[in-house]
């Protein structure tokens, strides 16, 4: 039924009424009093229909649809029109619901979700049950960091900042390790999510141990080729005939040599097998240091050839642990000259900036395109190859960098694009800051 319809019916309903009206007090002699009566009768009719209307909303169950001519029922069809379409929406909301609930329920990991701006717990998955603890109803609306006690958790889920994860023993079993995270989402509200990460961290405490026993299995076996590369090299006659073959394996030896140490160092860092030495670390006279160190680090014709800009602040120190500060910097210095031609200008800046301390190294080099940065700090990945053995890298160097920063609390900056170089920056939090004098801090 059209608009147009039941608004004209309507029209000449009140146009009858009044003209019923206006005769009647005409024949009884009082003219408005007629018309007061057509217009009561309209307004009653209009009365017993919104009664009918209420009386349908509210016990829409027992009563059919109301029977109406002219704008009420225009009126009824349309609300009917709009009842069967919610009815068909609350009928799909009610099946998406019902999937989604047995969805998060089938779901491995366990799930917690939190009142909205609360700790208290709303729901959770069978899941959670099993990896912690929850149990119903007695766990309902309890707070979560009353169930789960662990400091750390409490510690990550007030603090607001979500990017990273928690890795925390399960309060069922402290056999089995959870990597939990914590998921913002609408109206306030938050997700616990605990992934049982037992089997990964089996396998990958199994793979570090292998690297670590194989490195140290090859150190003893290098050492004696390279004496017996050595010793070669003091024969003339040998000399004479065998000088680039014996040069050759010299250098391979030393390659290897490197590689193991790297590994080595790698794995104790990431095993957490190293102890962490919160002691004043004189970064100036270890940048200076570092740096005579590249002046003269052996790349074929290109040894001694760069060109080196320093921006040192001598009074500015750090805390932390002076020999992987050491191995952090002194890569990242002799990455840049690895891979800067030669006469190639690097700069060196130790600086204090408003969010803390910050090294930075700034070549003009090869540069890096922008699909390998995410990934350079992976152990053994190499944007050239080729051209990283010939350096002598050993695709190791980055990734003690970030180890040791995330030891430091500290995060790695690249900015770099091909042809034209590459800038590292190594920023640590304000906390770390120290004074000294260039050699001691204090």
């Amino acid at each position: 039924m059209s608009v147009a319809n039941p608004c004209r019916t309507e029209f000449w309903r009140v146009l009858v009424l009044l003209l019923c009206g206006w005769l009647f007090g005409r024949l009884i002699g009082q003219t408005a009093l007629g018309l007061l009566l057509a217009l009561s009768v309209y307004l009653g009719w209009h009365m017993v229909n919104i009664w009918r209307l209420v009386r349908w909303l509210t016990k829409s169950k027992k009563f059919h649809l109301p029977q109406a001519t002219g704008i009420w029922g225009a009126v009824f069809e349309r609300v009917a029109q709009l009842q069967s379409r919610n009815r068909r929406r609350k009928k799909e909301l009610r099946r998406l619901l019902k999937r989604f609930h047995k969805i998060t329920m089938a779901l491995p990991d366990a799930t917690v979700e939190l009142h909205p701006d609360s700790e208290e717990i709303d729901w959770w998955n069978p899941a959670a049950s099993r990896h912690l603890g929850l149990r119903y109803p007695r766990d309902s609306g309890q707070r979560v960091s009353n169930l789960l006690r662990h400091p750390g958790f409490k510690e990550y889920l007030r603090s607001g900042d979500y990017e990273g994860n928690l890795q925390m023993p399960s309060p069922t079993d402290q056999n089995i390790t959870l990597l939990v995270r914590v998921i913002p989402y609408w109206g306030g509200r938050r997700l616990v999510v605990a992934r049982d990460m037992t089997r990964m961290q089996i396998l990958e405490q199994a793979r570090q141990n292998f690297i670590a026993n194989v490195s140290h299995e090859l150190r003893t076996p290098l050492t004696v080729v390279a004496g017996y590369i050595e010793s070669l090299h003091d024969d003339p006659a040998l000399e004479k005939d065998y000088g680039s073959r014996l040069h050759s394996m010299q250098v391979q030896t030393e390659r290897m040599n490197r590689i193991v140490n790297d590994l080595l160092a790698l794995s104790k860092l990431e095993s957490g097998d190293v102890e962490f030495d919160d002691e004043p670390v004189p970064v100036p006279g270890l940048i200076e240091f570092i740096v005579s160190q590249a002046r003269d680090l052996p790349i074929g014709d290109d040894a001694g050839s760069h060109v080196f800009d320093l921006d040192i602040d001598e009074a500015l120190c750090i805390k932390g642990c002076e020999s992987e500060i050491y191995s952090a910097f002194s890569n990242i210095v002799f990455n840049a000259v690895r891979y800067s031609p030669a006469g190639g200008r690097i700069r060196i800046a130790w600086r204090n900036t408003d969010s803390g301390p910050e090294f930075a190294v700034e070549d003009k080099g090869l540069g890096i395109a922008p699909q390998h940065i995410p990934r350079i700090t992976e152990r053994f990945y190499r944007v050239d190859t080729g051209r990283s053995r010939e350096r002598g890298g050993t695709g190791l160097g980055l990734a003690i960098v970030k180890h040791v920063l995330l030891r430091h609390r500290a995060r790695l900056e690249i900015e770099s694009e091909p042809e034209r170089g590459s800038e590292f920056r190594c920023c640590f939090p304000p906390e770390l800051c120290l004074l000294c004098d260039g050699q001691n801090a204090f």
